[in-house]
């Protein structure tokens, strides 16, 4: 897999979590779900995605395996965020996140 994906598990936890968090953190297939996470993004296109979309493409996962991702996808520079939003399901804005081979910055008018 493309080393671009292989997050390391020391970044999943903080100092004080307890030592099954960080157990549980080494076994994680992070760069899996980080991949996975990616490729429904780019699915999107140039359209982007909000956080609701990306999580109704992948029910068969928690909510917080997705939403957990988006930190380092940005960090990599593998997913791309400004000061986009779009309405969610719950009526509150959500920033619109797309896959690097499809971001344009905004026009400035």
């Amino acid at each position: 897999m493309d080393d671009l994906f292989e997050t390391p598990a020391y970044k999943l936890y903080r100092k004080t979590d307890p030592e099954t968090s960080k157990e549980a953190a080494e076994s994680l297939g992070v760069s899996d779900m980080e991949a996975v996470v990616a490729s429904v993004i780019k699915e999107f296109g140039e359209t982007g995605a909000i956080s609701d979309q990306v999580v109704d493409a992948l029910p068969h996962l928690r909510y917080s395996t997705i939403t957990a991702r988006y930190k380092q996808l940005k960090e990599k520079g593998i997913i791309c965020i400004d000061e986009r939003k779009q309405k969610a399901a719950s009526g509150r804005q959500q920033h619109i996140m797309w896959h690097k081979d499809f971001y344009r910055e905004q026009a400035n008018d």
